[in-house]
């Protein structure tokens, strides 16, 4: 051995953009790697971003194999780095090229730590304690592998146990990850839906903010919320006759079955309609005065939920309220997506008119910058959602249900806003 260490430089070319996407496969692949080369596994830790690429590394007592992927290029850049004789890091490149489904690859070998440009040092090993070792002395095997969201300037990162459902559908990628700090949480194209830990803060807001500014509400429209948490708390409601979920993706609906069932709990209730269609175009063909709130339960305004952020839309959504409707819409961010905030306030003015528009505000640790708004437009003349007026019928509500987040004095607080975000709904900007 004339160095103490071997390091391979590697790219790999045309690669499998699925698998270099896949957090899950490139940390399976990556330690597969390290142990086909003789290596033992101390510690993995992995990243995926969204929309794409995943990053990692793998620990091993001879030193460490990394990675970054760009599968939007497939293409993936690796390091290798093993120390002594016993393992040999071209058995790792040439599993990981083959795992990677790569048509060529690069890679060049350095030697790290010249042997004959070293001298040896005393060092006093009785200092050096492994707290990380099983009792055989042998290093104890860890991992983290991590969901990251992310925009170009602000990421949230969940440490997960694995992917538990992944299905690319023709309108998105449906997933569902085992997370340790929030349950099982479903992303759709790589941003979070909903956490089995978090979920009431939404699901309970979006809802009986509605319900309990409304008289008497019998018929509600639900366009998306496929996981079925907006359909089970509009169903508390013992006076509504009718709920209609339109969702656009069955894999959605199947996904929250399957992993997500204390939230999909109503999926199969008798008052629940499930239209599998696009919900512009059950909007459009709806008559005019048939519902009595019409909930926006949708994600970001990209993909198969772009039409929903327009005016012609919102048009519709108008026309299909009765006289005495409200319409409640997830408005994004104020802080995440500004520019989206501002344009839906603005357009929902020029419908429903300036003073019959309204943002409430709910605190979701799951969701970007953890603010996320709700706005709330009504068509009649005789509601004040701000006042959350009747105090009694709200807590009788809510202590039957044992809810979690939603009561009358945060019905209230709700509408209490930040004064940068009265200053971003005042803001000028140019018509949808």
């Amino acid at each position: 051995m004339s160095a103490l260490g071997r390091h391979i430089i590697v790219e790999f070319y045309e690669c499998n953009s699925e698998i270099l996407n896949s957090v899950v496969q490139i940390e399976k692949s990556m330690e597969a790697a390290a142990v086909e080369a003789g290596a033992t596994l101390i510690n993995s830790t992995f990243h995926h971003f969204s929309p794409y690429g995943v990053s990692g590394v793998v620990v091993i007592q001879e030193s460490h194999l990394a990675i970054h992927t760009w599968p939007e290029y497939g293409f993936a850049s690796v390091d290798l780095f093993t120390c002594g004789g016993t393992v040999n890091p071209w058995t790792s490149y040439q599993f990981l090229k083959e795992a990677f489904q790569a048509e060529h690859g690069s890679a060049v070998e350095m030697r790290r730590g010249e042997l004959h440009l070293l001298k040896k040092r005393d060092f006093n090993l009785s200092q050096v304690r492994d707290q990380k070792s099983v009792e055989d002395g042998r290093p104890l095997q860890t991992k983290d592998v991590w969901f990251t969201e992310r925009n170009d300037n602000i990421a949230l990162s969940l440490k997960h146990n694995g992917k538990l459902f992944e299905q690319q559908t023709a309108f998105q990628k449906v997933e569902v990850y085992d997370t340790f700090a929030y349950g099982n949480m479903l992303t759709l194209d790589g941003m979070i839906m909903c956490t089995e830990k978090d979920e009431f803060v939404y699901h309970e807001m979006i809802s009986h903010v509605p319900m309990l500014s409304h008289p008497d509400a019998k018929r509600v429209l639900v366009v998306g919320g496929g996981d079925g948490g907006t359909a089970r708390e509009l169903l508390k409601h013992e006076g509504v006759e009718e709920v209609v979920m339109v969702e656009i993706d069955q894999c959605v609906i199947e996904a929250s079955k399957e992993y997500l069932p204390a939230i999909a709990s109503a999926l199969n209730d008798p008052k629940l309609s499930i239209r599998i269609e696009d919900g512009i175009k059950y909007v459009k063909e709806t008559e005019n005065n048939t519902f009595d709130i019409v909930i926006i339960d949708s994600t970001d305004p990209v993909g198969p939920s772009e039409g929903l952020f327009t005016k012609d839309f919102y048009n519709e959504v108008y026309r299909i309220l009765k006289e005495d409707g409200i319409m409640v819409t997830q408005s994004e961010s104020p802080r995440f997506n500004k520019k989206v905030f501002k344009e839906v306030y603005q357009c929902y003015r020029s419908i429903f008119g300036h003073d019959h528009v309204f943002c409430y505000l709910a605190h979701i640790p799951t969701y970007p910058t953890g603010m996320w708004s709700f706005s709330f437009s009504f068509k009649g003349k005789n509601i004040d959602p701000k006042s959350g007026s009747n105090k009694e019928r709200i807590q009788k509500f809510v202590t039957k249900n044992n809810l979690s987040y939603y009561n009358a004095e945060m019905h209230q607080a709700a509408f209490a806003l930040p004064n940068f975000v009265k200053q971003m709904m005042n803001e000028e900007i140019e018509a949808m």
